[in-house]
């Protein structure tokens, strides 16, 4: 008989923070040991329901992610602790997972409930939950990103750890706001935990999260409109052509 998740009455967050075990120094060498926020020691707190990072491509975002998900025990390819997105055939490049394993998390309490979302992989894990019978599947008889909300919706109502990995990329800009309403009811209520990368300013800005940006100097806490994504949207909005004939031109001083 499968072991029932763990359920508290205690808020989230419930993994409090992750750091790299001693007895697996030295690291190895090579990505991912080789990004710059990658140390002996390295730790990682979560003060917050909801946690965002971002930065540029390349920054290690998703490996961060990945990572996270193998210390939860979900699957690194998307899926959770019995389900995983796709089988170990190398389709889906995972670079994170081997990060995960030297890494250990301190829990209050153990929560063993949640999934890991990755938009990539989004169509496969659908498949797969209709093939196995899941209650209320039937997430491809939507569109990609309504079918994507409406897997949020009904895997979010129940209390667990939750980890997106770019889900905008499935998502318009009016769907992203839907999501951002979630977002903030998990940090309003704190009845699950929320870890997530992303490009969007419009889920960086989630009220009362942590968002903590990536760079060549490690992991620091910003706010939105510290951020590349936030400026360059909003130097876009503020006058369109000029911003086109700059951005053409290659002129990114005048766009940043």
């Amino acid at each position: 008989m499968a072991k029932r998740a763990r359920e508290t009455k205690l808020p989230s967050p419930y993994l409090k923070r992750i750091w790299v075990r001693l007895d697996a120094l030295p690291l190895p060498e090579g990505y991912p040991f080789s990004l710059p926020w990658v140390s002996d020691d390295f730790e990682l707190e979560f003060d917050n329901p909801v946690t965002i990072f971002c930065g540029e491509n390349g920054s290690g975002k998703s490996t961060l992610i990945e990572a996270i998900a193998e210390v939860c025990g979900f699957s690194d390819t998307g899926g959770n602790r019995s389900v995983g997105a796709a089988s170990d055939d190398g389709g889906v490049e995972v670079n994170g997972a081997a990060l995960g394993r030297v890494m250990r998390g301190s829990w209050l309490p153990k929560i063993t409930n949640g999934w890991f979302f990755r938009a990539e992989t989004f169509f496969s894990m659908a498949r797969r939950l209709d093939a196995l019978g899941s209650p209320n599947a039937d997430f491809l008889s939507y569109s990609h990103g309504e079918g994507f909300l409406r897997f949020f919706g009904e895997r979010m109502e129940r209390q667990g750890i939750y980890l997106f990995d770019e889900p905008e990329s499935a998502l318009s800009p009016r769907r992203q706001v839907e999501l951002l309403q979630f977002l903030m009811n998990v940090q309003q209520t704190g009845s699950s935990q929320v870890v997530l990368a992303t490009h969007s300013p419009i889920l960086m800005a989630t009220p009362g999260a942590d968002l903590r940006r990536m760079t060549h100097r490690g992991i620091v806490a910003c706010s939105y409109r510290e951020t590349e994504h936030f400026k360059l949207y909003q130097s876009f909005a503020q006058d369109p052509e000029a911003f086109l004939k700059a951005a053409l031109e290659g002129d990114w001083d005048a766009i940043s």
